[in-house]
């Protein structure tokens, strides 16, 4: 039999690759990205994703596998991440699998039907309705057609409500319905370590600190690239990755990247990590089963260490 699946989940900027690096000390070890933005090349700084001497390191899988233009959804991952499982534990190595979007995570283990693939034509035409009407009134409209799925977004969270109110136009069916599959975990023994911190302020400094490290490391001449090459735009999927999103906004607010449009970008980015991060929380407190392991009180990677030991029986 397979040795356990050792999953890493945790909101953004706790520490979540260099913890799964660590295990490469342990024993030989595949990454698997369990994370929508990570996907897309050309997104490297904006995205925080792993350096290349991490990449080269430590093999990972699901990283740089996309352009852009195209989109990756959780039905995708699912798709992907079984054969990826198989060929690891096939080359005598472990797969561990790591990252923030938790809707990846909860898909596989709890499934998830087919939903309709993306039809850019309706999400344009509700992008445009949000710009006249706004996004509390189109989360009232989600409501309406889709209750379960209005309950669990704020009304702020354009995204998803323009992703569920899509999905309901295209299908005529509520995403909520698409959203009682089985698992794919149901083939392995899994275990999940949440790291999460204790202090919320904690979490909050380290998401200014990983900004203003992104900033300083060419976030805006990334950005600028991507801008630059004609064929994106602010409705696909990658461009409303979070931080990429702000700062597509304040270019066509300003022009440029004049100070204002500058702090701007900061200060909406921010606001944004805050909430993603505190809606990955949520989601993990209602997953059930997991160790959490508190981010904010150090030793974590001796922590992951211990707990892959004895998954493993090292």
């Amino acid at each position: 039999m397979a040795a356990p699946l050792l999953l890493i989940a945790g909101p953004t900027a706790t520490g979540k690759t260099a913890a799964a690096l660590a295990l490469a000390r342990l024993t030989p070890i595949e990454i698997i990205s369990v994370d929508s933005a990570l996907v897309y090349r050309g997104m490297d700084v904006g995205t925080a994703k792993p350096t290349t001497a991490e990449l080269a390191a430590v093999a990972h899988h699901l990283i740089n596998t996309h352009d852009p233009l195209d989109t990756y959804s959780a039905a995708d991952f699912m798709r992907d991440v079984e054969p990826l499982i198989t060929a690891i534990q096939q080359r005598g190595h472990r797969p561990v699998l790591v990252g923030g979007t938790m809707l990846y995570f909860k898909a596989w283990l709890d499934g998830l039907d087919d939903i309709p693939s993306a039809d850019l034509a309706v999400r344009a035409r509700i992008d445009a309705t949000a710009a006249a009407l706004g996004w509390p009134a189109m989360h009232q409209r989600l409501r309406e057609v889709d209750p379960a799925a209005a309950e669990r977004l704020s009304p702020n969270d354009a995204q998803r409500i323009s992703r569920a109110l899509e999905v309901f136009e295209s299908s005529g069916q509520p995403l909520s319905s698409f959203q009682r599959g089985q698992g794919q975990s149901q083939w392995h023994r899994v275990h999940m370590i949440s790291l999460e911190p204790t202090q919320r302020a904690w979490l909050h400094e380290r998401i200014g600190q990983r900004l203003a490290l992104m900033m300083a490391q060419g976030f805006a001449a990334e950005l600028d690239a991507l801008r630059g090459r004609g064929d994106l735009h602010a409705g696909l999927p990658s461009m409303r990755c979070v931080g990429y999103r702000q700062g597509w906004e304040a270019l066509d607010t300003h022009g440029q990247w004049t100070n204002t449009a500058r702090a701007e970008w900061l200060e909406r980015a921010g606001a944004a990590t805050r909430q993603l991060a505190k809606r990955q929380l949520t989601w993990l407190r209602s997953m059930g089963q997991r160790q959490v392991i508190a981010a904010d009180e150090g030793g974590v990677e001796a922590q992951v260490m211990e707990a892959a030991r004895r998954l493993w029986q090292l």
